[in-house]
């Protein structure tokens, strides 16, 4: 959350003369309501099947740059896609998501003790990122362009 999946994966689909999409938009522009309504309005399990559904949906249909969200990876079918797929997990630590999201933004799973929540989330899918990436670029500290060429250098890609 906040880790700037959408801005990174903007950068990287433009540098690399592809097509970019995003997972939370394909949701929003399907579901009619923001990811946060959906989590309020019918709660966490519904939005992952909806999110799992979107996810496969755009793994299926585009070659370009994908943007998941945070939440994606949860599901071992998901992980499963992932498998063999460039992946790169945008990583930061908590002070970080401080200054960037104020960790007092529209985030479901962060509306009480936001910090706390924030590092018991980590802690919780850390790994699975981990299993997922081909490549983990540290956001900390760094623009968006930085970390854009830290992904490409990651994956060893060249620009178009």
């Amino acid at each position: 959350m906040g880790v700037g999946k959408s801005t990174v994966g903007r950068l990287l689909a433009d540098h690399l003369g592809l097509g970019y999409r995003d997972t939370d938009e394909d949701i929003v522009a399907a579901e009619g309501r923001t990811v946060a309504e959906i989590f309020v309005d019918e709660g966490e399990p519904a939005f992952r099947a909806i999110e799992k559904r979107a996810v496969h949906t755009a793994l299926a249909e585009h070659e370009g740059v994908l943007a998941l969200g945070g939440g994606a990876i949860l599901d071992a079918d998901t992980r499963a896609l992932l498998a063999g797929q460039r992946v790169v997990y945008l990583s930061m630590d908590v002070e970080e998501a401080v200054k960037r999201t104020g960790l007092n933004v529209a985030r479901p799973l962060l509306a009480v003790n936001p910090r706390k929540q924030w590092r018991e989330l980590m802690e919780a899918r850390r790994h699975l990122y981990e299993e997922v990436a081909t490549a983990v670029v540290a956001t900390d500290g760094r623009t968006p362009e930085e970390v854009t060429r830290a992904a490409l250098d990651a994956l060893e890609l060249k620009e178009a």
